[in-house]
Parts: C-alpha cells; sequence; structure tokens
C-alpha cells in the first residue's frame, strides 16, 4: 500500500519505540515523554489496546501508578480515525495490536506525527512478541530499557512466567510474571 509522504516542507515525523521486559519502567517512560509533549503545548492522544483492562479500562497506568487518559481501540487502524489533527501519538502494549500497527505507525510519521510506541519486544517464552521486532526495524529511534532480575539482581530482560499457563497472551501482574537476566530465566529453580 502506497503512503503518501510529507513533501511540503512541513515539520516531519518520526517513530521512537520503548521496549523491554515486564517491570522495565515502559510505560513509565512513555508516560514520561507524552507529559514533556504536553508541556511544550503539542497537542497528544494516546492509545491502548481494548484487551488491557489490568489497571483502568481508559487509562495507561504504569506499575508506579502513574497514569494518562488513553482511547482504548480493538484495532490498530481505528487509531488513524482518532489521530486527526495532532503532534504526537502515544501507542502503549504494542505488541497485543495485530500487523496493522506497521502501516499506521509509518502513516503517522509520513503525516510529520511524532510516534511514541511501547511495548514488550519478548514474550514469556523469549521469543518476539507480535509486531514489536518490525516496528523496532522501522524505527527512528529505540529505547530498551531494562528490569532487575528478582533471582539475583543483575539486569533483566525476559518476563518469566510463573504459571503453567501457556498461551502467548496472559495478562498478569507480579502475581504471574517476574523479571529474570538470561542466566536465571534458563537456570532451573
Amino acid at each position: 500500500m502506497f503512503i503518501e509522504p510529507n513533501i511540503s516542507g512541513e515539520r516531519r515525523g518520526w517513530i521512537e519505540v520503548i521496549c523491554g521486559s515486564m517491570f522495565s519502567g515502559k510505560t513509565e517512560e512513555l508516560i514520561r515523554r507524552l507529559k514533556r509533549a504536553r508541556i511544550a503545548n503539542l497537542k497528544v492522544e494516546i492509545f491502548k489496546p481494548a484487551i488491557d483492562v489490568r489497571y483502568d479500562e481508559q487509562q495507561v497506568v504504569s506499575h508506579d501508578a502513574n497514569s494518562i487518559q488513553s482511547t482504548p481501540v480493538e484495532h490498530a487502524q481505528q487509531i488513524l480515525l482518532y489521530a486527526e489533527g495532532v503532534d504526537v501519538v502515544g501507542i502503549d502494549e504494542a505488541q497485543f495490536f495485530d500487523d496493522q500497527i506497521l502501516h499506521v505507525c509509518e502513516t503517522l510519521a509520513l503525516k510529520g506525527i511524532r510516534v511514541i510506541v511501547a511495548g514488550l519486544d519478548m514474550d514469556f517464552s523469549g521469543k518476539p512478541f507480535g509486531a514489536m521486532p518490525n516496528l523496532l526495524a522501522i524505527a527512528d529511534y529505540i529505547t530498551k530499557l531494562h528490569a532487575i532480575c528478582v533471582k539475583c539482581g543483575n539486569i533483566a530482560n525476559i518476563s518469566y512466567r510463573k504459571s503453567e499457563n501457556s498461551s502467548q497472551v496472559l495478562l498478569g501482574e507480579k502475581d504471574v510474571y517476574e523479571p529474570r537476566c538470561r542466566t536465571c530465566y534458563h537456570s532451573p529453580s
């Protein structure tokens, strides 16, 4: 699908991706960047997948209880309908969106919009998660955050699932997941 680029000399858009394991501060960083954009008097819209109702149905909420109002959407394409006339678009939990999230982010950036996306780069089994690998490939800027391994205290990059549930998507918090480093993730405990 061809996307008409912004060639009129107006402001250029770009894509920023914030990734890492659970409890690494991805949503916290997303909220921080979006609040700073608002301080700069930019028009900001925030979106999250409708299935993410862990803390709140409407707000994006970090593990530290910081929050920002958002619009829950069922499909990535809906973001384009709500993002008219904005300067900055924030997208949380991008790994839960369908593959159209790539097209959506690219379309927004070509319209001169700054796009800030946060999501898990790997699932609980250490495999690339959803559209995140492709978003990382097209990103202009990437920030990889790390948590602290609960077993040894080193940096953690994998979300270890404490339950036997094997489905890729299982919403949960510290009761279901804990951050682990590569060594502790792979060692039996």
